[in-house]
């Protein structure tokens, strides 16, 4: 009995499988019948989009000689023409035409459909979809707006429509602009419903154009334009940028040799167009190298290097400038200025044959090999000279603080102080004051700080300097500086605190080096407090160097040289220094 059920079992399974395309005809084989699983549009779907291409997804791959214009059917009373291609599981149909608004449609696949072993659909699938009512795009606006005048000359014309484009649509054949019959060349872009039109060249002034988009232009759904979009606009009049204003101005004299050159437009202009080839300097047929910015109207030339002193440079903004509309200058504007002269140096006065001078608060020398080569005075009393002498007198010396000056000692009494020396000393008193304020930054603006307060290790070029941080040290190395040639060349050093030359250690001492007939003359030290020149001992110091607070030569004990190569002229504190020559230049 258990085989007899087991063999009924298998006779069913056997017949149910033999039967699942019972009314496949003979010749097919038997499995699995095809059957339609899935559609688009779905059934009864509406709203359909006129451009739909419509598919059927079977249960398994088709054979696609079945599929064809006899098995997939789509009408709208008639059957429609339309290509038929099968992918697999998918069969497509692709109307040759977009479908009519507002009509029902009906998809019937056929029993005629097979798949590879030749099993045919056991029954036709039908289902049918609406299309909706049609919605053409539309220009909802445009820039420039119709009839809109004064449009600017490297105008991106737009339109926005009001609905998403089919973006292959939208290009130079159905964007085009036009300036009476000759097409304006240019490029189309499309972007979040808005075609843009960008001419090649900037449009010409005062002039009419006409911007078209044509019913090529389509929606998402294929639907066009109802008809050609068409609006004109009319550019303004070419106004050309102008320079209004330069520093230095036309023709200005004793222009600083590390000024920055600037010039100034009437309106914005184009950045990319500011550069070294549209700002340029030059000495002579001598280009000057630097760097070009634009920032808010200005341009501005940067000098690589510190100006040739007292020449004269012409600048120049050429025609390659533009505006932010493209429009150029109409002329090339240039201009010329003349750099300081350095000849020119401060007026000491009476003070210049002075070694030191020590304010009101006298000189003190602490070793015996002290020499000034020059002068030194105070409008202290004598008293306050001590370990010097000259010619005529002793101030105070000791066995271990001996210095000889060879020029002459000018005090206030006692003696050997007189009236005469004290007028002489208050007269020159004067006349380094003049000179300290003759040379602040007040007076000659615009000096540079090319080493962040750190002169030491740089090789200046003569002109201003200035310490932004209020200090100048010379730490790093020697200073040099370089005349390039110019005998009369004129350096001016500006620090509204302090001066320190030199590090500690035996051998901290620094020195300013001159070089290319630069000479010690023609080097001034403004220094707005105190000036330490080498406390380590030794070193060479150059120019003359006024102090408001004081200026201090080494250390006591040092037993090395320091020499100054110039003056140190305080006014109103004192000058200490320990074995140090001064040198007065001539």
């Amino acid at each position: 009995m258990k085989q007899t059920y087991i063999l009924v079992t298998i006779a069913i399974v056997l017949a149910t499988l033999l039967m699942r395309c019972a009314n496949d005809d003979f010749q097919e084989t038997s499995g699995i019948c095809p059957v339609v699983i899935d559609s688009n549009p779905s059934n009864s779907a509406i709203n359909t989009p006129l451009n739909q291409v419509i598919t059927v997804t079977f249960n398994e791959v088709m054979n696609p000689s079945t599929i064809n214009s006899s098995t997939f059917i789509v009408r709208n009373g008639l059957a429609i023409a339309g290509t038929i291609s099968t992918n697999g599981a998918t069969a497509t149909f692709i109307p040759a035409q977009n479908l009519i608004p507002n009509t029902t449609y009906s998809v019937q696949i056929t029993t005629g459909a097979k798949d590879p072993r030749g099993n045919a659909l056991q029954e036709d699938y039908l289902f049918s979809f609406s299309t909706g009512a049609i919605l053409r795009p539309l220009v909802l606006a445009t820039s420039p707006s119709p009839n809109e005048t004064g449009v600017v000359l490297n105008k991106v014309v737009n339109a926005t429509f009001n609905m998403p484009m089919e973006p292959t649509t939208v290009n130079t054949s159905t964007f085009t602009l036009k300036q009476g019959t000759t097409t304006i060349s240019g490029m189309v872009t499309y972007s979040g419903n808005s075609a843009y039109f960008t001419p090649n060249a900037n449009l010409i002034g005062n002039t009419i154009y006409t911007a078209t988009i044509t019913t090529g232009a389509q929606n998402m759904a294929g639907v066009s334009l109802a008809s050609n979009y068409v609006w004109n606009f009319t550019t303004g009049a070419i106004v050309a940028p102008r320079v209004i204003l330069t520093d230095p101005f036309s023709n200005e004299t004793g222009v600083s040799v590390t000024k920055v050159v600037t010039a100034t437009f009437d309106m914005a202009m184009d950045p990319a167009t500011i550069t070294t080839a549209s700002f340029t300097l030059k000495q002579g047929t001598i280009s000057i190298l630097g760097s070009v910015n634009y920032s808010g109207n200005v341009a501005t030339f940067t000098p690589n290097n510190p100006l040739l002193a007292n020449a004269i440079f012409t600048a120049t903004i050429t025609s390659v400038a533009k505006n932010v509309t493209g429009v150029p200058l109409a002329n090339n504007y240039m201009w010329t200025f003349t750099t300081i002269n350095n000849s020119i140096a401060p007026n000491l006065g009476s003070a210049a044959p002075f070694g030191a001078y020590g304010g009101n608060a006298g000189i003190t020398n602490q070793g015996i090999n002290t020499v000034i080569h020059g002068s030194i005075a105070t409008t202290a009393a004598s008293t306050l000279i001590t370990g010097f002498h000259d010619a005529t007198a002793i101030y105070t010396e000791t066995p271990l603080n001996v210095g000889n000056v060879t020029g002459a000692i000018s005090t206030a009494p006692p003696m050997p102080g007189t009236a005469t020396s004290f007028a002489i000393a208050s007269q020159a008193l004067a006349d380094a004051n003049a000179a300290y304020l003759s040379i602040s930054p007040a007076s000659m603006p615009g000096g540079i700080d090319p080493g962040a307060g750190e002169l030491g290790g740089l090789t200046l070029a003569p002109g201003i300097y200035k310490s932004n941080s209020g200090t100048f040290t010379i730490a790093n190395g020697n200073l040099t500086l370089d005349a390039q040639g110019d005998p009369n060349a004129v350096w001016i050093f500006q620090t509204a605190a302090g001066l320190t030359v030199g590090i500690a250690g035996p051998t901290g001492a620094k020195s300013v080096i001159l070089i290319n007939g630069a000479l010690s003359k023609n080097v001034f030290w403004y220094v707005g407090s105190t000036a330490i020149i080498n406390g380590a001992g030794g070193g060479t110091m150059v120019g003359t160097i006024l102090a408001n607070s004081g200026v201090t030569f080494s250390t006591a004990g040092n037993a090395v040289q320091t020499v100054l190569n110039g003056r140190a002229l305080s006014l109103v504190a004192s000058v200490t220094m320990v074995n140090t020559t001064i040198n007065v230049p001539q």
